[in-house]
This record gives C-alpha cells, structure tokens and sequence, in this order.
C-alpha cells in the first residue's frame, strides 16, 4: 500500500530511555516529515534568549514544571512554520490539556507509542551519559563515545544527569505513567474524522458506508503501540507502519539503521 499524499500530523511518545529520539531520528532519515523535539526547542529559545524562552527559564530556574500554556504556545508558534510539511511531535503533548489544545488546533493523523518495559528502561538510563550543551546522549552499553567520557563532536565533558542515578530513575518512569496515561487513553479513544466522507466510498442507498467506515475509526482511535525490549527490533514495525502513511526519502533505503 502507497503513502498518502496528505500532509502527516504525528506524535511519538515513550518513556525517558525508551529509545524515542533514536526511532525519531531513523524516521526523519528514512521518511519526508520534520522532526519537532519540544527540549531541543526550549533549549534554542532559552540560548535566544527569545520572550518564551525567557518565560520558560524562569521556571527552570526555580525548579518548576513548565506549564501547560507556556509549552503549548511553545510549540504551536513553532508549527505554525510547518504548514507545508509533514511533521512528528517528539515530547510535546505530554499533558492531557496539552493533547487537548494541540487536538484544537490540529488534527493528529497518528501517535507511535514506543512501550518498553520499565525494568529494561532503568538498565539503560543508569548507563546514559549526556553533552549538555547539545543534549547529545550517549549510553556506555549500545551507543558509547569514541573516547570514554567525551563528547564526539566538541570533545567537552560528559555528565551524568542526576535523574539519570538509579535512585531516582524509578521515581522518574512513575511520574511519567502518571503524567502521560491520560494522553495515551485519550488518544486511544479519539480517532480523526476524514475530510471528506465521500472519499471513502458510498454504498447503493448513500452515506451508510462512508457512516459506518467513519463510526469505525473513531473507535480505533489514533494511537499504535510498538512493543519490545529492543529499540532494533521495534523500528523494522515502525517502519512499516509509516510505509502506508508518509512518503520515503528515499525509495531504495534499507530498513536497517
């Protein structure tokens, strides 16, 4: 089955250290959309010193969770650069009024859930080291700097991020299902409504089946889960799945990272 033509308005979610960013950067290799990750944007506003970022920091720097309003005006002014392309939302809606003003403004073709189970989670977070500057992330075990301890492309220091301890690492994956299964039930339930029902076909006696294909769909709702212990093993499904939704970069690209 073909990609359609339609502009792409996807989601992905995942626990910290459920391989996310690395799944997100193999679909903006393979496949014509745009990556948006809400952190790589705050960061950029902050380093801008932009009214957002600004706003943003002042949080930060008290020890805060952003909030809702402050990231949703974050990342709608954002997308509003991205009208003419497909796009994947990495780390925003991560609230339920999030996904809520996201859903108003736009509509959300399809949200890739990346369900890792927590206990392989808290082997690969304890092993994770980062560049803060850049938020380049590395992990000792499957993804390791050239030279141990050493960001590969400025050769500055690398940190282990305090919620990065195993102490605190279960505390981190708790927060998170607390905080994100609203979003995931939500789009669970809520599935987009075709623009035109006529599309979908008519049946002899009229709309019955453009009714029905919709009635459907909206219980399905949006959200497709992948699951698995290995972030190698889980992207050839990913893969496929975006096969039937987006357009490749390149039609001859291997599956493999």
């Amino acid at each position: 089955m073909g990609a359609s033509a339609r502009l792409l308005r996807a989601v992905i979610m995942g626990a910290p250290g459920s391989g996310k960013g690395t799944v997100s950067s193999r679909i903006t290799q393979h496949f014509e959309l745009k990556h948006l990750s809400s952190g790589d944007l705050l960061r950029d506003n902050m380093l801008r010193g932009t009214e957002i970022g600004v706003l943003a920091k002042t949080f930060i720097d008290q020890g805060k969770l952003i909030p809702d309003d402050v990231m949703t005006r974050l990342a709608l002014h954002e997308l509003k650069n991205l009208t003419q392309h497909s796009w994947l939302l990495d780390g925003f809606p991560r609230t339920l009024p999030q996904a809520e003003a996201l859903d108003k403004a736009y509509q959300i073709d399809t949200v890739i859930n990346l369900n890792v189970p927590f206990e392989v989670i808290q082997h690969r977070l304890t092993a994770r080291w980062i560049h803060p500057a850049s938020g380049r992330v590395y992990n000792m075990e499957f993804n390791p700097p050239k030279t141990l301890g050493v960001d590969d492309v400025t050769g500055e220091p690398l940190v282990q991020r305090e919620d990065d301890k195993p102490e605190t690492v279960v505390k981190r994956l708790k927060a998170y299902e607390a905080q994100t299964k609203p979003v995931l039930d939500y789009y669970h339930r809520n599935a987009k409504i075709p623009e035109d029902p006529v599309q979908i076909g008519l049946n002899s006696k009229g709309n019955v089946l453009a009714c029905v294909t919709e009635e459907s769909r909206r219980k399905k709702g949006v959200l497709e889960t992948f699951s698995g212990t290995e972030t190698n093993k889980i992207w050839p499904h990913v893969y496929a799945f975006l096969q039937t939704k987006v357009p490749q970069v390149n039609q001859e690209a291997s599956v493999t990272p």
